[in-house]
């Protein structure tokens, strides 16, 4: 199953539970950018949409803080014709970032964020003293975007300042999108209910 990280502002961080969890997934990749410290949405997301045609079945996705907003700027964007878009089995949405409660001129161009259904199934791992999103909003788009809620508890960032290691918690979540069959016809089939994921 191939796995595909979508890293937020500044890439990646050497030794961050992203790297951690790749090592123990054989032909798991990171999206590269072109540039990490200079976020600009449509290059940003036409990376994203290169790698995942690259990909030899429909991946799923782990997105991390900007590239949570990279991701759905992905799945809105114009399809093209019927039978040639790359599929997605899943998405693993963490902590992302408020794009439009926290307007960072370098990040201001991902505003605002779409709210349309995803196209496929996704959780949304929410911490509850993220700086960059309240649970709050954080809820409010998951239920936009059809995702399951996941309360991961007071992990902050989920940065390696922070200290989540291998994240073992969200490691689980993406185990769950992993093992699932993925989405019927029309994608969002993909779960018999819709309840709030506890965390803690």
């Amino acid at each position: 199953m191939t796995v595909l990280f979508v890293d937020g502002w500044f890439g990646p961080d050497p030794g961050d539970w992203q790297e951690l969890w790749a090592r123990d997934l054989p032909g798991s990749a990171r999206v590269g950018q072109d540039d990490w410290d200079v976020p600009e949405r449509t290059a940003w997301v036409r990376r994203l949409d290169e790698a995942i045609a690259a990909c030899d079945e429909p991946p799923v996705l782990v997105a991390h803080s900007l590239g949570v907003p990279t991701v759905v700027h992905w799945a809105a964007r114009p399809r093209p014709a019927a039978g040639t878009d790359r599929r997605v089995r899943g998405a693993l949405l963490v902590t992302p970032a408020d794009v439009e409660r926290n307007p960072d001129p370098a990040i201001r161009g991902f505003a605002p964020l779409p709210v349309d259904a995803l196209p496929f199934p996704a959780v949304l791992a929410a911490s509850r003293t993220d700086r960059w999103m309240t649970p709050e909003r954080a809820r409010f788009f998951a239920d936009a975007w059809g995702a399951r809620f996941a309360d991961v508890g007071e992990v902050g960032h989920l940065t390696v300042a922070e200290g989540p290691g291998p994240w073992d918690q969200g490691r689980e979540l993406l185990d769950a999108l992993l093992h699932h069959p993925g989405p019927g016809p029309g994608g969002a089939d993909y779960l018999p209910d819709r309840r709030s994921i506890a965390g803690g």
